[in-house]
C-alpha cells in the first residue's frame, strides 16, 4: 500500500498525471480537443490557486512523533491538499466533457486518499481540497 500511495503521490505532483491524461485525450479525441486541453492546463492552475489558499491559511503539515511522513512536499503548508484540489478539479471537468470522463474520479479518490496515509495531510485538508477542486471543475469554461 505504501508503494502505491507514494507512486500516486509522485504522479500527482504539480498535476503531472492530469496534464498528461488531458494531452493524450486531446490527441485521440479531436472532437473534444479544446475541452481536453483545458482539462490538462486546469491541473497546474488548480495547484497555483491552491497554493494561494495555503499562504492565507498557513496550516502546518501533520507531525506525528516517532512517525515521519512517508513522502516529501515542496512546502510545509498543509491546507488544502493540492493533490486533492487538482485531482477533483480535473475529474469534475472531464466528467463535463464526456460521461466516461467520470472514471477520472477513481484516480482522483486514490490520489487524495493516499495523502493522509503518507502523513502529508490531515483528512480535512483532503476534504477541503476535493471541495475546492469540484468547484473549480464546475466553473471552468470548457471552450474558449
Amino acid at each position: 500500500m505504501e508503494k502505491l500511495a507514494k507512486s500516486l503521490g509522485k504522479a500527482g505532483n504539480n498535476g503531472a498525471v492530469w496534464f498528461g491524461i488531458g494531452i493524450v485525450l486531446a490527441v485521440f479525441d479531436s472532437g473534444n480537443r479544446e475541452a481536453w486541453l483545458i482539462c490538462a492546463v486546469l491541473a497546474p492552475i488548480a495547484i497555483a490557486l491552491n497554493y494561494v489558499v495555503k499562504l492565507v491559511v498557513k496550516r502546518p503539515r501533520p507531525v506525528l512523533e516517532g512517525l515521519p511522513p512517508l513522502g516529501g512536499a515542496p512546502s510545509s503548508l498543509s491546507f488544502p491538499s493540492a493533490h486533492a484540489t487538482s485531482s477533483f478539479a480535473v475529474a469534475t471537468a472531464m466528467a463535463r466533457v464526456e460521461p466516461l470522463g467520470a472514471l477520472a474520479f477513481v484516480l482522483a479518490f486514490a490520489l487524495a486518499l493516499g495523502r493522509p496515509y503518507l502523513g502529508m495531510h490531515y483528512p480535512s485538508d483532503v476534504l477541503a481540497g476535493a471541495f475546492l477542486g469540484v468547484a473549480l471543475g464546475l466553473i471552468v469554461p470548457l471552450s474558449i
